[in-house]
């Protein structure tokens, strides 16, 4: 049992942090969780609840991860001091002799 429920996380993890498909998948997910059709109905007082709220969890953590990735690829992107290409320049040096 823990077999398929591991593959479908995986899938979703996946579907999700790619670009391709990353709206539907959220589009999909908003739309489960308002829809009265469920893997267990939502008219069973705890039960129904229970799945709605597992899908909730995993979907803001994979929306959490993704936007604090991209906090982070933008913060170390602002850090990092820009390197300036000098290799089409011309730089002239004044060479003095030191005599020992």
């Amino acid at each position: 049992m823990r077999f398929p429920i591991q593959s479908l996380y995986k899938w979703y993890r996946n579907a999700i942090r790619n670009p391709k498909y990353r709206l539907w998948v959220i589009m999909g997910t908003l739309i489960y969780l308002v829809s009265p059709i469920d893997i267990s109905p939502d008219l069973i007082p705890i039960l129904g609840q229970i799945d709605d709220f597992a899908i909730l969890t995993i979907f803001l953590t994979e929306i959490w991860g993704l936007v604090s990735d991209n906090l982070r690829s933008e913060q170390s992107n602002d850090s990092t001091p820009s390197i300036k290409d000098t290799s089409g320049e011309t730089i002239d040096v004044d060479a003095v002799s030191v005599d020992s």
